[in-house]
């Protein structure tokens, strides 16, 4: 599940959490309703947005959810999830944006598809999910043609752009395409007034999107020697995080000008968590959760340990003795236990697990996050961003 926005659950309240958790599996639903088991790959964080958006503009309905059965991802529990043409617009936005970034990668020659058997299927696959895109696409008015051309544009852009090239044109076709996305959830709430201010904030998401990819993968890209807009264009990463300041900006301004039924899980995700998501890219993550002392940007314990003998907690005495070894698993047990832990979310969501190889407890990988934020530390964003709704915060911290 890929996207720029992938929000801790720590920061979620559990009413936004069941609400974000709903937009996600009814993503994934939709896609095997429409497209099949195989289409539910795409199932990314960024394409429920749209979805999101919709139920935000729309009024509260019984048929926006229905219970969905027992999933692995879910530990096994039933869980309400949301339906109608939000979920099944983010599907197919989703698989023919899914379907470009195959296309890209066959282009680019990348791992396993150098080799011309795998290219070719990749691209039987890419061409089907595109027009299974377009197909739903039509059936809810909107036309996925804007999509493919941004994508088609993107690859002449590419190959032209060069030092000096401004980062804002090579970064145009992703932001059409997010803005024709983010306008038409708009037009299926029935309220074509939103339409204008929701295209800006998709265009910026958009701007975003490509600008926080192209941040994360510079290194790996100059070590590969693949293409990068910052590196092809003499971008400097202050320059390149002055844009995504001035980005973030405009998504603000412009969800402040829609009107909304319950806007709330759509401002956290598009004002809050977009912001850690350019926080996440351009430097290290700090976590509240972290144990007092910790250095930020660390995880795990501080280093040191203050029980040991002539540590600060511990009178001096003899020296403990050594732990005895642990039962290591072999890797095909290792290798079933990971899979039972992964498919019950103990990887991503339990407090601690147990390694399936060495037993040893680790913390569930939501524990690495960047929960520090200025909603830990003011007032007026503790009482604001939960269920109630989220306030305009002129309190002095960057909410």
């Amino acid at each position: 599940m890929f996207g720029i926005v992938r929000p801790c659950t720590h920061r979620l309240s559990e009413g936004l959490k069941v609400e974000w958790m709903a937009h996600l599996c009814g993503l994934c639903l939709a896609l095997r309703a429409d497209h099949g088991q195989f289409a539910r790959i795409v199932t990314n964080y960024d394409g429920l947005i749209v979805s999101v958006l919709t139920e935000a503009q729309s009024a509260r309905t019984g048929g926006q959810r229905r219970t969905a059965g027992p999933c692995p991802l879910r530990s096994m529990r039933t869980a309400p999830v949301a339906r109608g043409e939000g979920a099944r617009l983010a599907a197919a936005v989703s698989l023919v944006l899914a379907s470009a970034k195959v296309r890209d990668h066959v282009a680019d020659g990348d791992g396993l598809l150098r080799r011309r058997p795998v290219a070719a299927a990749a691209r039987r696959v890419a061409a089907g999910w595109d027009r299974a895109g377009a197909r739903t696409g039509a059936e809810l008015g909107f036309d996925t043609a804007v999509l493919v051309d941004a994508v088609d544009r993107q690859t002449g852009i590419e190959s032209l752009a060069g030092p000096g090239t401004p980062l804002l044109a090579v970064t145009e076709p992703t932001e059409t395409a997010t803005a024709a996305a983010f306008a038409h959830t708009a037009v299926l709430a029935g309220r074509p007034g939103n339409a204008e201010p929701l295209a800006e904030a998709g265009r910026l998401f958009g701007r975003l999107a490509h600008l926080l990819d192209a941040v994360e993968d510079r290194e790996a890209d100059a070590a590969s020697g693949a293409w990068n807009p910052l590196t092809a264009t003499g971008t400097t990463l202050p320059e390149a995080r002055r844009l995504c300041d001035d980005a973030l900006h405009g998504v603000r301004l412009a969800l402040r000008d829609a009107e909304f039924t319950d806007g709330t899980l759509a401002h956290v995700l598009l004002v809050h968590e977009l912001r850690r998501s350019v926080d996440r890219a351009f430097g290290p993550a700090s976590c509240s959760h972290r144990p007092a002392g910790q250095p930020e940007g660390s995880f795990g314990p501080p280093p040191g340990n203050p029980y040991a003998p002539g540590g600060p907690s511990s009178p001096p005495g003899p020296p403990l003795p050594p732990e005895p070894p642990r039962n290591r698993r072999g890797l095909l047990a290792g290798c079933l236990v990971w899979a039972g832990l992964a498919c019950t979310c103990q990887l991503c969501c339990s407090g601690s697990f147990h390694d399936p190889w060495s037993g040893q407890e680790r913390e569930g990988l939501c524990h690495k996050c960047d929960c520090g934020d200025c909603c830990d530390a003011c007032d007026c964003c503790n009482t604001c961003c939960g269920d109630g709704g989220c306030c305009d915060c002129d309190c002095g911290c960057d909410c």
